[in-house]
């Protein structure tokens, strides 16, 4: 049985690797004309997560690659006097494992795992799908596969071709989120710096390259704002005019845009459809069940979305017609579960009010004076994620 999966960033690579472990063959197509090793930002792998990577003989690189963030700095808008959060308290205390790493490293080590047979062709895209699997591409000639994947993000091709519009599905939860590659002006090591005030937050934190870092911006409008994904003079142009003055240290990291060599930018938005399958198609990660970028681990959830989706392949032989249902009912409550993560760190990342911005920064203090237990008492306490993410419970299908 031949398998295609559109997209090779992480739920694509993780699902073709579980997909050959079955014994399907499969082919994966990527719009990018080579493997991005620049640019990207840091995201994070939770426990369901880490132990399919530790499955895949992989955890050990993401380890050696994790950015070790382990230290924040933050400052409120107006306030002179910062406070400092030990994050290794804060991460040891949302996920009993948890692994932050640049995308880009983990995308990379993900393919580096899927064996030799599998067909990686780059700088295409699918144009269309009919329904007895006959795929057409840009540039590639048409070719049949038994099934087809749409691993591809939020803004999916494949989903566009085969469900509709992405406006039908998508549901804005207020903020943006805009990431810039900038030098390490600070010389930071493993530490965060952050600027919050009402509506919006920005920060900069070091990537694993050490002339590198990247600035973060989230910031939230009164109205849906107007622009193309694809669109980055515009998407600039909405940054700067959501934090100037913030800060000179935020003004400085704005300076950077004109001269960045990978910039990236989007709503934080969520996606909701009735159904992730039709006829001979179905889709994984982002591009059926984004639950929200930066704010609800979608990096985690797109990698136990797939390790699911080629599990429940194998268990019925490709029958898809048994195994898209089930696929979609194993995977419902962690999707669920998710986006209520999203929603409630979208309102804690960027506060509505002042009183918002002050419970940040005195509940960030609180976790950093208490003892270890404690603070992992609190924060269990207090946050969704260490609730849902711990909870989360994924079969075994290699048994």
């Amino acid at each position: 049985m031949r398998i295609l999966i559109s997209g090779a960033s992480v739920a694509g690579p993780v699902l073709a690797y579980w997909l050959t472990q079955h014994g399907f063959a499969v082919t994966v197509v990527e719009r990018a004309p080579t493997a991005r090793k620049t640019g990207g930002h840091s995201v994070d792998l939770f426990r369901p997560a880490v132990e399919i990577s530790e499955r895949m003989g992989v955890l050990p690189r993401i380890e050696a690659l994790a950015t070790d963030t382990d230290r924040m700095t933050l400052c409120r808008e107006g306030v002179a006097r910062p406070v400092n959060v030990d994050l290794a308290k804060v991460f040891s205390g949302t996920s009993d494992r948890h692994v932050e790493i640049m995308r880009d490293d983990l995308s990379e080590i993900y393919r580096d795992a899927t064996p030799n047979d599998v067909e990686y062709i780059f700088g295409d895209s699918i144009t269309d799908i009919s329904p007895d699997g006959e795929v057409r591409f840009e540039h590639a000639p048409p070719r049949r596969f038994d099934l087809v994947v749409g691993a591809d993000g939020l803004h999916s091709n494949v989903r566009r071709l085969v469900f509709g519009d992405e406006a039908q599905f998508s549901k804005h939860i207020g903020p943006y989120f805009g990431v810039v590659t900038v030098p390490n002006l600070y010389g930071l090591d493993r530490e965060l710096r952050i600027h919050t005030g009402v509506g919006r937050t920005a920060g900069i934190y070091a990537a694993r390259n050490a002339g590198e870092a990247r600035a973060l911006f989230l910031f939230r409008s009164e109205r849906e704002l107007e622009y193309h994904y694809r669109d980055v003079p515009r998407q600039k142009e909405l940054l700067r005019a959501a934090f100037t003055g913030m800060h000179a240290e935020v003004d400085r990291w704005l300076e950077e845009l004109d001269r960045t060599p990978a910039f990236y930018f989007d709503s934080i938005t969520q996606l909701h459809m009735d159904s992730w399958s039709r006829g001979r198609v179905t889709l994984v990660g982002d591009a059926g069940y984004c639950p929200g970028p930066a704010v609800g681990g979608s990096t985690s959830l797109a990698v136990i979305g797939a390790y699911v989706l080629a599990g429940e392949l194998a268990r019925v032989d490709g029958d898809h017609e048994r195994a898209f249902p089930a696929y979609e009912r194993a995977m419902a409550e962690n999707v669920r579960g998710s986006r209520e993560v999203a929603l409630s760190a979208a309102k804690t990342l960027v506060p509505t009010s002042r009183l918002g911005v002050s419970g940040l920064a005195h509940g960030a203090r609180l976790v950093s004076a208490l003892p270890t237990a404690l603070s992992r008492a609190f924060l269990q306490l207090t946050t969704k994620s260490a609730r849902v993410y711990n909870s989360m419970s994924v079969a075994n299908y290699e048994s």
